[in-house]
């Protein structure tokens, strides 16, 4: 497989510290390229120039407001590009690295995934291995303060607040459901590791992948919960439920790794542009990490981006049955091009398809089996509770029944159409 230097970067509603939350809400995509422009900008026409000097000066002279002339100019240029389509953007210096971080599946932190409520920062989980695990950190605390600091509901304050190099100590006060005092930890910044899958049984010989999002460590991390999988099931996988549930995407590369890890041959995605290097195609090289057992795909609206090149290289290929709601739709791809200032332009430069020629943009993905009513989000990964992942998502216990359905019936193979 031909790995570029192209990557997706898709941002969700639950924040992990040291990713983007100014940018979080919207699925956003994006290849990073360290070319410089091969030729100055055309000039502008005559007309066009006029009247944009024209604007110019009558704000700067008669808005009721004075304007700084750099505040004036950057909002102008984030205007220019905000209305060419929702994913392109102008990012300064700030958000550029967010999105660069949000590729690693590392970053210095306390690590702790967290979202806003009205009672305030809520702790969806602390990250295994890190600071505030090791500390005693728990899902469902509520942060209270940061260094004596208020946080109130403010997420992205939290965020920034508890941002900061590794080796450094940043103090939370948590206030925790059932206890009435509140506790304090010291906690000492460091890597935190990131990871985007989690592995569960679900009976015996059938396992469990949740995929959050696509990062770089993302593919070796579905390596690593397959290997534990068949270590657990001695006698071999008999199916499994990849859950990509409200994952709004991620690393490209990752995503199309992951894809021909359950793949022998065959195109996984595609993608045109009006330049050669947004033109591409990545196929599936020889090697099936499950050895064929079948699959069935969990998506919702939530899914997006990369999620959704999973889903459809799996289900244009006839590997995977998909179960649930329609996917979200994004079929676009944006270059992250670094500027002079510092920051980047978030550019969108293709679109892609599925292996069978299909462009999913502002459609999305229809799932084989339709799961009928409001969407819910995938049950908690408890560990520690005494109730099967299958009896408390109502989903996953539909996919699994689809599996242990899949021996009972023929299996088909889909003809793709070859994408040139």
């Amino acid at each position: 497989m031909s790995m570029r230097s192209r990557t997706l970067v898709t941002l969700g509603a639950g924040i992990i510290l040291g990713f983007a939350a100014a940018l979080a809400g919207n699925a956003v995509a994006g290849r990073q390229s360290d070319e410089a422009p091969s030729a100055p900008p055309a000039a502008l026409p005559w007309e066009e120039a006029r009247l944009f000097a024209e604007v110019y000066e009558r704000i700067k002279r008669e808005y009721v407001d004075e304007v700084d002339d750099h505040e004036l100019m950057e909002k102008a240029v984030r205007g220019m590009v905000a209305a060419l389509d929702p994913h392109s953007a102008l990012l300064d210096s700030e958000e550029f690295e967010e999105i660069r971080l949000s590729t690693m599946g590392s970053y210095p932190g306390v690590g702790i995934e967290v979202v806003a409520e009205d009672a305030g920062v809520k702790v969806l989980r602390p990250i295994e291995g890190s600071p505030a695990e090791q500390a005693g950190m728990l899902s469902g605390d509520f942060i209270v303060k940061i260094d004596g600091v208020d946080v109130g509901a403010d997420l992205a304050g939290a965020i920034n607040r508890m941002r900061g190099p590794a080796g450094s100590t940043v103090r939370l006060t948590v206030r925790r459901p059932g206890r009435s005092e509140l506790l304090n930890f010291s906690l000492r910044r460091a890597k935190v590791e990131v990871r985007s899958v989690a592995q569960q049984d679900l009976e015996p010989g059938y396992g469990y992948l949740r995929i959050t999002g696509f990062s770089e460590t993302t593919a070796d991390d579905v390596t690593h919960a397959l290997a534990r999988l068949k270590r657990d099931n001695p006698h071999g996988l008999k199916g499994l439920v990849i859950d990509l549930r409200n994952n709004p995407g991620g690393v490209l590369e990752a995503s199309v790794a992951v894809a021909d890890a359950f793949l022998d041959h065959g195109i996984i995605v595609s993608a045109d542009g009006r330049t050669a290097d947004s033109q591409f195609r990545m196929d599936a090289t020889p090697g099936d990490l499950i050895d064929g057992a079948p699959i069935v795909v969990l998506v919702n609206g939530g899914s997006a981006s990369a999620a959704e090149i999973l889903a459809g290289a799996l289900k244009d290929h006839g590997r995977a049955e998909l179960v649930g709601h329609k996917t979200y739709g994004k079929g676009s791809v944006q270059t992250v091009m670094p500027l002079s200032h510092g920051g980047a332009l978030k550019l969108t430069t293709s679109r892609y398809f599925t292996p069978s020629g299909a462009s999913i943009h502002e459609k999305g993905i229809l799932p084989d089996v339709i799961v009928n009513g409001p969407e819910e989000p995938p049950a908690d990964l408890d560990a520690a509770s005494t109730v099967s992942l299958s009896k408390r998502d109502p989903e996953v216990r539909l996919a699994l029944e689809e599996l242990k359905a899949h021996a009972r019936r023929p299996q088909q193979r889909v003809a793709l159409a070859t994408v040139q």
